[in-house]
């Protein structure tokens, strides 16, 4: 094989890669909310409790929880997510988790529970300039596993009365 032939595969594989890793996924709504969203046999004042638990549990500070409206904010401890070429060019990158859920009563002895995360990025450089860079975790396996743990906590809550 030539040079300038592995050169062209090298290229056109480079461009491969930049397109796919650009490709962004867009969900709608209801495909969102499937994943989202779980209903479960209990009251909300359990339900509440076990995803302040939940967040607790895994390490998340809460911002705020309302049991009336059901909403709760909470976020994971920031950190340093800088890359090699970041550093390299001066830019430091910090990060952070920030998760919502609603929790609402939706028929006597069921509720509803909404989740939703965002993967939060602060890039800051050595002149000041700072850019904030929000993007929503859409892979469904996160969600199962928060609320296979939400289903233990309500589990916990409501056999151990």
């Amino acid at each position: 094989m030539s040079t300038i032939s592995i050169r062209w595969a090298a290229a056109g594989l480079s461009l491969f890669l930049v397109a796919c890793a650009s490709k962004r996924v867009s969900e709608s709504p209801l495909q969102l909310q499937s994943f989202e969203a779980r209903e479960f046999e209990t009251s909300k004042t359990a339900a509440f409790g076990s995803v302040l638990t939940v967040f607790q549990d895994l390490g998340y500070i809460v911002a705020s929880a309302d049991k009336e409206t059901g909403f709760i904010t909470a976020s994971s401890p920031s950190g340093t997510r800088t890359r090699f070429w970041e550093a390299i060019g001066g830019v430091l990158t910090s990060g952070q988790t920030k998760a919502t859920a609603f929790v609402e009563e939706i028929r006597p002895g069921f509720v509803s529970v909404r989740l939703n995360f965002v993967n939060a990025l602060r890039r800051s450089t050595f002149y000041g300039q700072t850019n904030d860079v929000d993007r929503p975790v859409l892979d469904p396996k996160a969600y199962e596993a928060a609320f296979e743990r939400v289903g233990n906590a309500i589990f916990v809550r409501t056999e151990s009365r």
